[in-house]
């Protein structure tokens, strides 16, 4: 993870560029991020840095938690990443934000998606039910036979079957960011990302289009500023005028 961040989503909107088209983002916030520790290949055999978001009161840390923290003079929080090769050169006690991407960036977005309790084979697994007439009474959402008779009359290991859907972490790779907002440490990031509002996210650099990779700039568009009616006037009489016949 050569950059990324932790964050939090706090939910959905929309954009609107100068020529009035509309863009869903989502909305995430990403600071204050507080740089716990620094990781060096001296010290500790691999690169890399500690970032620690939301803060917490001490006494609902663990004595272990609390004592890292502590170790190092930062102040408690609820969430730690560590973040491997960080590109960013940063010390013990640094904070760091939204200004840490820039719009048209692309970044991945981790999250642990929204937890949908116990579910039937056809939203589990997209199975498509049995049929709904011709005498198949009491099969339309079920998925049929599921082992053998005589050998080896078991059900087979890994089969598709009913049980709980969603609560797993998933990555939306990708995601264009939209704007930076830095005075209010908010990412609003084009399309969705896993997880409820207000769920826990990490946003990294995207691994297939980092920054000042050729493909992140030929797929990057950058918003078009609205001409003022003065420019327009004045570009529409220096344009030379054809004369009629």
């Amino acid at each position: 993870m050569p950059l990324g961040l932790l964050g939090k989503k706090l939910g959905h909107t929309r954009v609107y560029d100068s020529k009035g088209i509309m863009t869903p983002v989502t909305v995430v916030q990403v600071g204050p991020n507080r740089v716990i520790q620094v990781k060096t290949q001296e010290s500790d055999g691999y690169n890399a840095v500690q970032l620690g978001f939301d803060d917490q009161k001490e006494q609902r840390l663990t004595k272990p938690l609390l004592g890292h923290i502590k170790k190092h003079n930062s102040v408690a929080v609820k969430r730690i990443k560590e973040f491997r090769d960080f590109s960013l050169t940063v010390k013990p006690g640094d904070v760091v934000g939204a200004s840490v991407f820039a719009v048209g960036d692309f970044i991945d977005a981790i999250g642990v998606t929204k937890g949908r309790g116990f579910e039937g084979v056809m939203a589990r697994h997209d199975f498509r039910g049995g049929d709904a007439s011709h005498g198949c009474k009491g099969w339309k959402r079920r998925g049929g036979a599921i082992g053998q008779r005589l050998f080896p009359g078991t059900v087979m290991r890994g089969m598709k079957m009913p049980g709980h859907l969603g609560q797993v972490q998933r990555t939306t790779q990708n995601l264009e960011i939209v704007q930076v907002r830095d005075e209010d440490n908010v990412l609003l990031i084009k399309g969705a990302i896993p997880g409820s509002e207000m769920d826990y996210v990490i946003i990294r650099e995207s691994k297939k289009l980092p920054k000042g990779s050729e493909v992140a700039k030929r797929r990057f568009t950058p918003p078009v500023a609205a001409k003022s009616k003065t420019a327009a006037a004045a570009a529409k009489a220096a344009a030379p005028k054809d004369k009629k016949k």
